[in-house]
């Protein structure tokens, strides 16, 4: 086995960054400040009143573990999705419908962080049907259903740790690839931490995720010791194959910072996922134990059903000969991108003075006359030049990820420099800059991973904003600012706040989503076990010390509304159905004392359960925390707690109009 290694000292790297940063600094930029009037910039972002945007864009929350939903041009929010954390507004991961969407394997988990939204595709376009984000801390990857706008399918990923390389989306939308950021034993286990590289293992998910419901793990590859970072799917000629970047090759476990910076290139992982797939057809991929879990949003009733699993089909690169190779690239490589012809594949080296463009049929030539310098762990490492189409030099500093226009232009964002640099992608040519406020992260072209780029503009992700705003104490709002790139210089025209983190978003045309939003829920098909189709159908059932009430709400009414019998020491369950059957009239349900869940929101047609348990004797308020009418402050009630043995009758009732509520029936 020959270990390819190319060591440069740490020393001589920092001194030429900062050579580069003064020299850059003094040298000016093109195009600073992306020079537009006031007044223009304004007009190009408006969108008047009663109209629409033209984009829908999906922006990851980062520490949020949530996804938001602006609109482009104009940057207006329009919702959170709530997605792998708890979320008081609706009572996502609250309600015992929603609670078993955060179950996983080592338990319940309210809290974790989103990276990277990817949209389904049809023919390498993004399609408008759902939209997938990864968790990190807790490796998962969640689909969302674009026509509801709700996460409606989640799965773990066993043998992961720091799911941040995913989920990247092949041309059809046949797998969702995950990769592992931190390595870790293979199965986990107790090992030293020193044992690193004999035992740390990464790996590489393909998860079928075309059919709503049936997510699963088709097969994962381990792979070497290292970390794994962001990925793009080939797309025509290199349809079949997935490109991902790594960094760490020198496989170290502490400072990081220093020991994982060493090597003057790291690699971008070919990954042949149809060879793969071959391999598996001829029984190559072994079933493996794993524990995970597979929650999904039932359609009828509206709940969350969790499945533990208790195997995964693995295999590793030497039971699949030419399924992987290894592209040197240079320096801690953080962004694996490919143009839109699926000919060239750039990557991101945030060490790097270059942007290397990798040609793919070059890629194919090298594997055909075996242009190899070497292997790891048996996987073949291709020369540098035999692959390379071209580097842009002196591009920046800091270079991180790169999305392309339909015309044939890169867009690469410069964390160090703090800007965005376009790029002619077939000689390699900077063409423009603009600065970002402030240090730019991700970039955003509306389909820009895709064959088809639909982008009239690009979006910075900003991760300092100082004076861009308001201030609000030490925490301040992340940033996006939106450029137009419909001329040959880009211009800046608007700054806009984000929630969370947004380390990455996808935007897509709004004509793809707005007609099939779904607006309510059907009250025939709604299938939940304590539904309440119409208000005969409510009341309450004690089981031993448990209570449920079936409720109904409408405006502007609980049925029932005067609840008594509840006894100190119940556990009482509010199963609320909202008889609407019109778009946006939600209702809500707050009740005094609760302190086991969120208050409800409850969408039309849905039925949504909240779990109270009085701490005392007293009556109590319940109420409708979602304004639906002019008599909105008259949707309440109340529930009377009486000491264990008072021997009061329970009891759900309702007056009659102008009748008063001491005569209504039970």
């Amino acid at each position: 086995m020959t270990r390819f290694r190319i060591p440069r000292p740490l020393a001589a790297t920092v001194a030429a960054v900062a050579v580069l940063f003064i020299a850059y600094s003094c040298a000016g930029r093109q195009g600073a400040g992306g020079a537009l009037s006031s007044a223009d910039a304004a007009a190009r972002v408006y969108v008047p009143p009663g109209s629409l945007d033209e984009f829908y864009a999906f922006f990851s929350g980062g520490f949020n573990g949530q996804i938001g939903v602006y609109g482009l041009p104009s940057g207006r929010r329009f919702k959170t999705i709530p997605v792998f954390s708890q979320y008081p507004e609706n009572g996502y991961g609250y309600t015992e419908e929603t609670k078993g969407m955060l179950n996983t394997s080592y338990g319940f988990v309210p809290w974790d962080d989103t990276h990277h939204p990817a949209l389904s595709q049809t023919a390498g376009e993004d399609d408008g049907r759902w939209l997938f984000i990864n968790a990190n801390n807790t490796p998962r990857v969640a689909r969302i259903d674009l026509a509801r706008m709700e996460t409606e399918e989640i799965l773990e990923i066993p043998n992961a740790a720091g799911n941040h390389g995913s989920p990247f989306v092949t041309e059809n939308t046949e797998y969702i690839v995950a990769s592992t950021r931190f390595s870790v034993p293979v199965p986990n286990r107790d090992v030293p931490i020193a044992d690193f590289k004999k035992a740390f293992k990464g790996q590489i998910s393909f998860i079928v995720a075309n059919e709503p419901g049936k997510m699963r793990v088709a097969f994962q590859m381990l792979m070497p010791g290292f970390d794994y970072d962001l990925a793009r799917a080939g797309k025509g000629p290199s349809h079949g194959w997935m490109f991902l970047s790594t960094y760490n090759t020198e496989q170290a476990n502490s400072l990081l910072e220093v020991n994982a910076s060493q090597n003057d290139k790291d690699f971008i992982a070919a990954v042949n996922w149809k060879a793969i797939e071959s391999c598996a057809k001829s029984g190559k991929v072994k079933p493996t134990s794993a524990e995970y879990v597979h929650n999904v949003m039932d359609e009828g009733s509206r709940s969350a059903k969790t499945t533990k699993e208790t195997s995964v089909p693995q295999l590793s690169p030497a039971d699949c000969p030419g399924a992987v190779y290894f592209l040197p690239t240079p320096k801690s490589p953080h962004g694996a991108d490919v143009d839109p012809t699926g000919e060239y594949i750039t990557a991101g080296g945030k060490l790097a003075s270059v942007i290397p463009v990798h040609s793919f049929s070059k890629l194919l030539k090298a594997i055909e006359t075996k242009q190899f310098q070497g292997d790891f762990d048996g996987i073949p490492v291709i020369k540098y030049e035999a692959t390379l189409a071209g580097e842009v030099k002196n591009p920046g500093l800091g270079p991180l990820h790169t999305e392309f226009d339909a015309n044939g232009f890169a867009y690469t964002s410069f964390f160090i420099s703090s800007e965005i640099v376009k790029w002619k992608v077939a000689t390699q040519e900077v063409v423009d800059r603009v600065p970002t406020f402030y240090s730019i992260g991700h970039l955003l072209v509306p389909g820009g991973g895709t064959r088809k780029p639909t982008g009239k503009y690009v979006v910075a992700m900003n991760k300092i904003t100082k004076d861009r705003y308001l201030g609000t104490g030490p925490e301040l709002t992340q940033s996006a600012q939106l450029y137009d790139i419909t001329g040959p210089k880009m211009k800046l025209l608007l700054d806009f706040p984000t929630e969370g983190e947004p380390h990455y978003a996808q935007a897509i045309l709004a004509s793809k989503i707005k007609d099939r939003q779904v607006k309510f829920f059907k009250l025939a098909d709604n299938k939940h076990p304590m539904v309440s189709r119409n208000e005969t159908e409510t009341g309450a059932k004690r089981e031993g010390k448990v209570v449920h009430i079936k409720m109904t709400s409408i405006r502007s009414h609980f049925a029932p509304d005067n609840i008594e019998g509840i006894t100190l020491g119940d556990t009482v369950f509010f199963h609320v159905t909202n008889l609407e059957q019109d778009w946006d009239i939600p209702h809500g349900l707050a009740v005094l004392g609760n302190t086991n869940s969120a208050e409800l929101l409850i969408m039309p047609g849905e039925t949504r359960t909240l779990k109270w348990v009085p701490s005392r004797v007293g009556v109590f308020p319940f109420y409708c925390t979602d304004f639906c009418s002019a008599l909105h402050q008259e949707m309440q009630g109340y529930v009377r707690v009486s000491a264990p043995g008072a021997g009061v009758p329970l009891t759900a009732t309702l007056a009659k109009p102008g009748q008063p509520a001491a005569a209504a029936k039970k």
